[in-house]
């Protein structure tokens, strides 16, 4: 590489890896969104082994560069013969033989069909690597997405995570097919115009790389400042799109309380950064191959002035090929190669701003691959089993039978919760031995019915180490049973259910489940176990019956109809246009509340799953229609246990236990009656003393 493309290249420096570099005062300042301000360090790397997948079709589009650069110059080279040996000669003949500069006409015009195939192959091939890249690149980012903890996602705006599904993989569809090609291309045919400069003078060339080195340092200066900003472009344009998101599905709220102005002007603040961040990357990006341009047109004249000089006065030349005068040739070729050299720095200069770009977007990509996935060291599984007659025989099946059952590997000798439980305290101890011992287990001690017996032993948990929410809460849950949990928002509720199917692990204390830890059993398995029906439902694009099958993907027409019958859905589905066949789309926004809610209980009926939590299940349904889809609920609970977190303090009047909590504590468990009869907490809640919220 010459010192010129290589000074080229050396701006990577200051643009990706400069992170404190100052700004001039008098740039607009931007808003700081967070680091980094740059393309994480080995983007590039883990880039190119996505294109190098391809790499029988890659090395075929490096050859064919190479090719077409080699022809370019040859091309150029070729002037220099076609006008001293085939065009001055037959000048002022009165009969020129035409035969040999027809047949170098040929050979250039072979010259030329060579440089252009290559072009044409290399761009064709371009496309199958560039959507073939693209194309893996989802899947990994949509793959590793499914591993991501549910924090993950409570964490980070989901605009901006679709962002980068589309203005980060569009940044990449454009560098594999436009700049990566494009400055290879450019370093090569500049190689080449050098090494045909040298061939003919050492002393132009000199000439052209002292020239070359100045405009080295203007380049550096633009790009240096577009490419900072290209970067800063991408992770405006990400919070931009998480804003009008959020604003899209809030909409309703907007209009409800007015608000349409705050959030124009909190849009206007948001979209005047992407401005200036945009506006200032293309106004250094756009400048730079006008400026390179003109400055090359320059280096042309002079060139020119230099070329006119040296054959007037006969001036000696040498070169690699040997030691000459400036013939009107050699001339014209090195004005044509000069052009084939600083064209290309400018071409670099260029595309190297859309590098940039690409390899921010691809840091902001990366990023989400790398967030750390959900661990899952259990190893204990949910099968189906036969019953003995003397129930506790167990045989494991592979077609459902309603009874099931966690199923340890080889090497688990059962012990492995107890083991755990002795060092944590002796409460905890013997909680976990009272769960073994009223556990029923296989004789080989391989499997353990599934009965829905759940017992929190000193659990203290907070979403953030330093702010607790749970405080050492110890309670139970007998098989069959149904527990509500009551209290004001805030109180914790929710998240005692997010810690059983381990959404979130808790920080100190045990969860047995069934005498196992949650911990050693599958996390797939354990959720399984588990029928949600959440206060915030999501439907899919899709059908009625496809968004209740998503309970269970290979439940059958039938089943689902079931399902809907015993919430009581089936009657409002079979009143929309097509009944079960019915599209929908947009989160189900053509249906009330209440039905979108229906179909979210009928979609946990079909699952049919051993135990229940409903949060908030019925929240959204008017009186009447709670009084029939309970009654339909109360016998998708028989048999299981089931969790219900409800604000309405009648839908839970026949659970079994009731367990009221105020910042993180329970402060009182019993029945509907007990709890009544203490005049406690929840007295004032149901008699409204006090108000829940």
């Amino acid at each position: 590489m010459s010192s010129a493309t290589a000074a080229v290249a050396d701006i990577s420096d200051d643009v990706v890896l400069n992170d404190d570099a100052q700004q001039p005062s008098q740039e607009p300042q931007l808003k700081p969104m967070g680091r980094p301000q740059k393309a994480a360090k080995g983007t590039t790397k883990r880039l190119f082994k996505y294109i190098w997948h391809y790499k029988v079709r890659v090395i075929i589009v490096v050859l064919s560069i190479i090719v077409s650069a080699a022809a370019q110059a040859a091309s150029a080279l070729f002037l220099k013969t076609l006008i001293d040996h085939y065009i001055l000669p037959i000048v002022g003949q009165t009969n020129p033989n035409w035969t040999p500069l027809i047949e170098a006409l040929v050979l250039m015009g072979c010259l030329y069909a060579v440089g252009t195939i290559c072009q044409w192959l290399f761009q064709y091939l371009l496309v199958g690597v560039e959507q073939g890249v693209l194309k893996t690149v989802r899947d990994d980012m949509f793959s590793h997405m499914q591993t991501l903890p549910i924090r993950f996602f409570d964490t980070h705006e989901h605009g901006d995570l679709m962002s980068r599904y589309t203005n980060d993989t569009d940044t990449l569809r454009q560098a594999i097919s436009q700049s990566f090609p494009q400055m290879f291309s450019s370093i090569i045919s500049a190689l080449a115009a050098l090494v045909a400069m040298l061939w003919l003078s050492v002393p132009y060339t000199i000439f052209v790389l002292v020239f070359t080195f100045g405009l080295v340092f203007v380049i550096r200066f633009l790009v240096s400042r577009s490419g900072r900003y290209f970067v800063r472009q991408q992770q405006v344009l990400g919070d931009v799109n998480a804003f009008v998101e959020e604003a899209v599905n809030g909409q309703k709220v907007v209009k409800v309380f007015n608000h349409e102005d705050a959030m124009q002007a909190e849009f206007d603040d948001r979209n005047d950064q992407l401005f200036v961040a945009s506006a200032k990357a293309n106004t250094y990006g756009n400048v730079t191959m006008p400026v390179i341009g003109n400055l090359g047109y320059l280096l042309y004249v002079l060139s020119a002035i230099f070329g006119g000089l040296a054959g007037i006065n006969g001036w000696a030349n040498f070169g690699l090929s040997g030691f000459a005068t400036f013939s009107i040739g050699t001339i014209i070729s090195l004005l044509t190669l000069s052009r084939s050299f600083i064209n290309p720095i400018g071409q670099v200069s260029q595309q190297f701003n859309m590098v940039m770009m690409a390899l921010a977007g691809a840091s902001r990509i990366f990023a989400l691959m790398d967030a750390e996935p959900e661990t899952d060291e259990g190893t204990v599984q949910l099968v189906n089993v036969e019953l003995g007659e003397d129930g506790r025989t167990m045989t494991e099946v592979d077609h459902v039978t309603g009874h099931w059952a966690w199923k340890r590997e080889p090497s688990d000798n059962g012990q492995r919760s107890l083991e755990a439980a002795k060092k944590l305290s002796p409460k905890a101890a013997k909680v976990a031995q009272n769960a073994r011992e009223e556990a029923i287990t296989s004789p080989d001690g391989r499997l353990t019915l599934m009965r829905g017996d759940v017992r929190f032993t000193d659990v203290v948990f907070g979403y953030n180490p330093d702010k607790v929410v749970l405080h050492d809460i110890t309670w139970f849950a007998k098989p069959g049973q149904k527990i509500a949990l009551v209290g004001a928002t805030g109180a914790g509720k929710t998240t005692i259910t997010n810690l059983i199917n381990r959404f979130y692990d808790i920080q100190q204390g045990m969860i047995l489940y069934d005498g196992i830890s949650v911990n050693n059993i599958r996390k797939p398995d354990l959720r399984h176990s588990l029928g949600i029906v959440l206060q915030d439902v999501n439907l899919f694009t899709g059908t009625v019956m496809d968004n209740i099958r998503y309970g269970k993907l290979d439940a059958t027409d039938e089943e689902c109809i079931a399902a809907a019958k015993l919430t009581n859905a089936d009657s409002f589905i079979r009143m929309l246009p097509e009944g079960y066949q019915t599209v929908l789309s947009g989160d189900g926004s053509g249906l009330s509340q209440g039905q979108r809610q229906l179909i979210s209980i009928a979609r946990a009926a079909v699952a049919d799953p051993p135990a229940l939590i409903l949060d908030e299940a019925t929240s959204s349904i008017d009186t009447r229609t709670e009084a029939v889809v309970q009654q339909g609920m109360d016998n998708l609970m028989k048999g299981r246990t089931v969790f219900v977190i409800a604000h309405r303090l009648s839908t839970v009047r026949n659970s079994d236990v009731i367990m009221v909590l105020d910042h993180g504590n329970i402060i009182e468990r019993g029945s509907h009656d007990e709890l009544l009869a203490l005049k406690g907490e929840y007295y004032q809640l149901y008699t409204g003393s006090v108000e829940l919220e």
